[in-house]
């Protein structure tokens, strides 16, 4: 019954998600209410703000799978492995996977579309990304996360987010995947080699040595 319970859940959730996704992409984030979202997904108000914390989630609502894809890398990297070439491995693994976090064409051109055109969202992501970072740190390092890992996180976030983000500029330009995807790798070549001189320094993964 619990299994159950759960899973319909997880499908409540991911209903509300895609029905706000497809009104954002048809009219625009900010010109979408959370009224309308709840009508169109047939629940409540209350039921959407049980889900998700702010209208921003709505959009952004795979920041714990892309954890969990981090936490993986660490934990099940091979032995002798460093954490930052495990993380490059990841970048690879979903490049070649065509995972929306490391492909860019006419299936993830569209959400960052929505993203730009919106204040608001701009703001969540800046705030997601420094989440992002302090989690890292503490998942490369074990708590507390001290300067060096902190600095090594978020150049790894950084150079992430830049790469992706040249990436989009390419496609706009040129609507060619593949002169998008070589520019986002060489940029993410270029700063994990950053970070992996940094990473010298000592950096073990408590997920991986537990």
């Amino acid at each position: 019954m619990g299994e159950l319970r759960e899973r319909k859940k997880r499908d409540t959730r991911q209903r509300i998600s895609d029905v706000a996704t497809a009104l954002f992409y048809a009219r625009g984030f900010d010109a979408v209410t959370i009224e309308e979202i709840a009508a169109a997904a047939q629940v409540s108000k209350m039921t959407v703000f049980n889900y998700f914390g702010r209208k921003e989630d709505l959009l952004f609502d795979r920041q714990n799978e892309v954890k969990q894809l981090l936490r993986e890398a660490l934990a099940q990297r091979p032995k002798g492995r460093s954490p930052i070439d495990a993380l490059r491995d990841l970048v690879d693994r979903l490049s070649e996977q065509k995972n929306p976090f490391a492909s860019i064409d006419r299936r993830t051109a569209p959400f960052w579309h929505v993203v730009a055109a919106s204040p608001s969202l701009e703001a969540r992501l800046r705030e997601v990304g420094d989440e992002t970072v302090e989690w890292l740190a503490v998942e490369l390092s074990g708590p507390p996360a001290d300067g060096l890992t902190r600095l090594v996180a978020g150049m790894i976030v950084l150079t992430w987010r830049t790469a992706y983000a040249e990436a989009l500029r390419v496609f706009a330009r040129t609507s060619s995947t593949k002169k998008a995807h070589a520019v986002f790798i060489a940029l993410i070549d270029r700063g994990f080699a950053a970070v992996h001189e940094l990473g010298k320094v000592g950096l073990t993964s408590p997920a991986r040595e537990g």
